[in-house]
């Protein structure tokens, strides 16, 4: 342990603080407008990790040398930040979400029941599911869009868009365990403890699954007592219907993002034919999602800098518990860190027996939904959902409070199975 391992370890607690707070620094742009702008630039969630990454570098600079400050933030893997940021902006593109829609709302019609609320259900059930095909930051971005006119409204009870934002979250991060590739804590071990997606299938897919629709049946029913009739679908998109042979590029388009997810080089330059394209038929398009994507992205690589000094402490917490402790070990750990991490770090124990590795994934991924940090797709919720709160922002205590009930949930699924 050194002194800049020590900073890097303050530094990553005030920012964990700081994303509990971001409401507060709202309420100081009130009482402060002269000082409002850079009040509302510390009240983004998707800032936070940025910002103090910004001020770790510093620090090092000055502790030990811009060269070694610069070699530092070369030597981290900025992949998954950059995934994240491609695949949010072609998912949520005009022709990907109609097919989606246009899925969902067949599926609805089938159902019997309210076809509004069978088209809530399928955004909290069968997209999160989806994700263990098209990666778990597609579904939150399409699940997230879909529902936002739905449940996420001014209108709606404060307490019940809690409730349903954590069901998404913990949805979405368990519902990526039915294959191998698709949930980044999986992903950071699936290689190197030999994890096909049979075997996730086999050990984690089906109790993730029940857990899944048990949590989108609850939030569904409590929805539906809610739910004011004029708002049961979404606005009409006026613009000119898409082509399908549009919608069927654009869906291969996110196929090849997702095929070479890590290989950088090839995904952005997929991503830019991406751009190439709709701008040629911006007929067919609705705004990209830029700003948000980058927000995340933003977010995402602060958390890869800041993450990447607490090994020292987090490794040896995580090799000195025995399987049961492992499992709410990783549960607690998760709230406070990315939840990739936790399990990378674990990918680099010698020894480590089968039962402990189950446990260490399945803590892992049953608590990705308490924070916004906990899973990587979570910033990109928060991103595209704040604006149905009040302030147009979400309190990070909130988000844990509506995420309680649905964690022990899938944890209990995870855990006793």
């Amino acid at each position: 342990m050194d002194t800049i391992q020590i900073v890097a370890t303050v530094i990553f607690a005030i920012a964990l603080l700081h994303t509990f707070l971001t409401k507060s620094f709202g309420r100081l742009a009130d009482r402060h407008p002269k000082h409002a702008g850079l009040f509302h630039l510390l009240g983004e969630v998707e800032v936070v990790f940025g910002f103090w990454a910004f001020v770790l570098i510093s620090a090092m600079a000055l502790i030990d040398g811009g060269a070694d400050a610069i070699e530092y933030m070369e030597s981290r893997q900025y992949t998954e930040p950059l995934f994240v940021f491609v695949v949010m902006v072609v998912a949520a593109s005009r022709p990907v979400l109609d097919s989606v829609r246009k899925l969902v709302g067949m599926l609805a019609k089938l159902a019997p029941v309210d076809t509004a609320v069978a088209q809530i259900w399928l955004c909290f059930a069968l997209v999160p599911l989806i994700g263990s095909f098209i990666t778990e930051p597609a579904a939150m971005t399409l699940a997230a869009l879909m529902l936002a006119p739905l449940v996420f409204r001014q209108r709606a009870p404060e307490w019940l868009k809690y409730g349903a934002l954590g069901v998404l979250f913990v949805n979405i991060s368990i519902g990526g365990t039915l294959t191998s590739f698709a949930a980044p804590p999986v992903l950071m071990v699936a290689a190197t403890w030999n994890w096909d997606t049979a075997f996730m299938a086999a050990n984690f897919g089906w109790k993730s699954a029940i857990a899944v629709v048990i949590n989108a049946s609850v939030i569904t029913v409590l929805l539906a007592r809610h739910m004011e009739r004029n708002d049961q679908t979404a606005a009409a998109d006026d613009a000119a219907p898409v082509p399908l042979v549009v919608s069927a590029i654009h869906l291969i388009f996110l196929a090849g993002v997702v095929v070479f997810a890590h290989h950088p080089v090839v995904f952005i330059g997929v991503f830019l034919f991406f751009l190439g394209f709709t701008k040629a038929y911006e007929d067919f398009q609705s705004p990209l999602i830029l700003k948000e994507g980058l927000l995340v992205g933003f977010f995402l690589a602060g958390l890869v800098v800041l993450g990447g000094l607490q090994q020292w402490w987090l490794q040896p917490i995580i090799s000195g518990l025995e399987p049961a402790a492992l499992f709410f070990g990783a549960l607690g750990l998760t709230a406070i860190t990315d939840n990739a991490a936790l399990t990378y770090l674990g990918s680099l124990i010698e020894g480590m027996s089968d039962q402990a590795k189950y446990m260490l994934v399945a803590g892992a991924v049953a608590g990705g939904g308490l924070t916004v940090i906990a899973n990587a797709p979570n910033p990109a919720g928060v991103a595209l959902l704040r604006s149905g709160f009040n302030d147009e922002s979400i309190g990070l205590g909130g988000l844990l409070l509506g995420a309680l009930l649905p964690t022990v949930v899938a944890a209990a699924f995870l855990f006793l199975l």
